[in-house]
């Protein structure tokens, strides 16, 4: 697939990361959903010192133009779906539990800016070469930001009309998500699923690639952090 077309945003998850940006493994540190309208980044850069030097007469003898540098990405998720858990992984603040201890709410305290979380989303894709001969499989666009930290949910009115809420946050560098707990690609020529065959850089705020491994089924409850990561460590 030389040319794919992106159709549309089909499922995200995110994942609970410690101080390090590392994945937090165990039981009620993932959120799988798909009640979402999009989900958006915006680069933030600062744009350097431009070096001139320049004559007595007015003339440019060298110039060089500053060399900017990603700062972060703004993180900003539309979504519909009022879901204590992705709040609580997201912004840090505490779960309300029902009598039988089911999460029904969700506290509004303070900014996480300390620990945070990843964020993976899948946009399927468009091409006549996606599926296998029987008609199975497909292809997807998989984004992975593998530590955001600032997650704050924004302005909410509730009146009459269908209510979007907003959450935004920003990317940072340095974490360690690694090859991440999660089988998101295929491994070998069969198309065995396992996790990505290279870690992400220490310096990169995103990956995206082109996968056959479907994503997870949208459960909008607490999921488990497992897998060959959570063993290693």
């Amino acid at each position: 697939m030389t040319c794919p077309l992106i159709s549309n945003l089909d499922t995200v998850r995110v994942t609970r990361v410690d101080q390090c940006g590392r994945p937090v493994c165990g039981d009620d540190n993932a959120f799988v959903f798909d009640c979402l309208a999009s989900v958006a980044l915006k680069p933030d850069t600062d744009d350097g010192d431009d070096i001139k030097y320049k004559a007595a007469n007015g003339k440019v003898c060298g110039f060089k133009k500053g060399c900017p540098t990603l700062n972060s990405f703004g993180v900003e998720i539309n979504f519909f779906s009022v879901s204590p858990e992705f709040l609580e992984i997201t912004t840090g603040n505490p779960v309300v539990y029902g009598f039988d201890g089911k999460p029904i709410g969700y506290d509004d305290c303070s900014i996480a800016c300390r620990t945070g979380f990843a964020l993976e989303f899948w946009a399927e894709v468009l091409g006549d070469d996606v599926c296998q001969t029987d008609g199975t499989g497909g292809a997807w666009l998989y984004f992975l930001l593998p530590w955001i930290t600032n997650g704050i949910l924004g302005d909410v009115e509730i009146g009459s009309e269908a209510v979007t809420l907003q959450m935004t946050g920003n990317t940072r560098t340095g974490g360690g998500w690694g090859v991440g707990p999660y089988d998101v690609m295929p491994i070998d020529a069969a198309g065995t699923a396992g996790p990505m065959l290279t870690p992400i850089g220490s310096n990169c705020h995103k990956r995206m690639f082109l996968t056959n491994v479907a994503p997870p089924e949208p459960t909008c409850e607490y999921s488990t952090v497992a897998g060959d990561l959570c063993l290693a460590s």
